[in-house]
């Protein structure tokens, strides 16, 4: 089996590893520290069609592979995992749901946007009260005429105070359970949509969070993603592709992390020698060189097994599973190797070990993929 990559693919990693060095590496540090949006950076990578460059070109986008751009998302998270992080995400469960489930209005109206970096979407599923179990959330959308009229509280929502556009789940009918669910683009400013204030977080700085609130917020039908009772299913949809973001996220913090450790290695002396002719060292840099190579590889299949039309689900949950884990264990072992340098605030590896923790519970906790993975094997 060849999994080589294409000459198209090696020019655009490289050339997105050339642009985070330029504008991404000198202002990572203060965008994680200030709570920024790096909206300068994410100008210029839209200039070079990397927002979406895995769109189709009727929308303006790129038209290369899904896995092209998880490729730009690891290079990314690699300086930056906000950066990295909110790549995937506006392709995942903004763009993929509007494309997977949207009519052409819905298309034309949205996609050149988000293609072009000009719009922003806001993922809205997660409640106070609803996490893991979608199920559980309490959320209406009651139909009135030509409109549906929207209540409820979402949390922890990306995007919410810069977002133009809200992919909002709500129950239809209740009793029908996950059935009953159905998803709108509320676009910004519809009467009865609130945005709280942003959520101080420990990692993803950059990543800005809200509460969103929706008080009697109507919405024209003409607003719903699907049909009626296709919520759950565009959810599912949606964090499926997300997994695979946060697949390819945690290897680019992975992969800093070996970058960072091999440096700092080789320049640290103790005991008359650099640390990197340390046993423990080296073992630490085997395993994360390894690893790393098979972080890779499992986002890279789940990519591409989706870009083959295929069932992608279980390979989505592999690969989210594995490299979140890696990333977080190796950011521990980033930390260890630097020693009190790496636990002081403002070194790289500290914010990467705050950075990779977020991939383990977003998209899916590690439990979560877990039980899938166990109720696959099990079938």
């Amino acid at each position: 089996m060849d999994f080589k990559l294409s000459e198209e693919q090696e020019m655009i990693r490289s050339n997105v590893r050339e642009f985070t060095l330029k504008y991404l590496e000198p202002v990572a540090k203060e965008i994680d520290q200030n709570s920024r949006y790096p909206v300068e950076v994410f100008d210029k990578l839209a200039e070079l069609d990397m927002m979406g460059i895995s769109y189709p070109t009727e929308y303006g986008g790129g038209g290369t592979e899904f896995l092209t751009s998880m490729i730009v998302t690891e290079e990314l998270a690699r300086s930056c995992a906000s950066t990295g992080f909110l790549h995937g995400y506006s392709f995942g469960l903004i763009g993929h749901p509007i494309l997977t489930f949207g009519n052409e209005e819905q298309k034309k109206k949205w996609m050149p946007g988000l293609a072009a970096g000009k719009l922003v979407g806001a993922f809205s599923l997660t409640e106070p009260g609803a996490g893991t179990d979608v199920s559980a959330a309490t959320s209406t959308a009651v139909k009135n005429g030509n409109e549906y009229i929207l209540n409820g509280t979402k949390t922890f929502i990306t995007n919410a105070i810069i977002a133009d556009v809200f992919v909002v789940f709500a129950y239809n009918d209740r009793s029908a359970g996950v059935k009953g669910m159905s998803c709108f683009l509320v676009p910004k400013g519809s009467p009865g949509l609130i945005v709280g204030k942003h959520f101080e977080k420990m990692g993803i700085r950059a990543s800005l969070t809200s509460e969103v609130v929706f008080k009697d917020c109507a919405v024209p039908a003409d607003c719903m993603l699907g049909k009626e009772g296709d919520g759950f299913k565009i959810a599912m949809s949606a964090l499926d592709v997300g997994r695979i973001g946060i697949a390819a996220m945690s290897t680019g913090i992975a992969q800093a992390c070996l970058d960072e450790s091999i440096s700092y290695s080789k320049e640290r002396v103790q005991f008359n020698k650099p640390i990197a002719k340390q046993q423990a060292i080296q073992w630490f840099i085997a395993d994360m060189a390894v690893d790393i190579d098979a972080a890779r590889y499992f986002y890279m299949n789940a990519a591409w097994i989706k870009d083959q039309g295929k069932s992608f689900s279980l390979a989505a949950s592999k690969a989210k599973l594995f490299c979140s884990e890696c990333a977080v264990r190796h950011a521990s072992n980033a930390v260890q190797i630097q020693g009190g340098y790496g636990y002081m605030k403002g070194s790289k590896v500290e914010r990467l070990y705050r950075d990779a923790k977020i991939t383990e519970i977003g998209e899916g906790t590690s439990e979560a993929q877990r039980m899938i993975i166990a109720g696959s094997a099990l079938r």
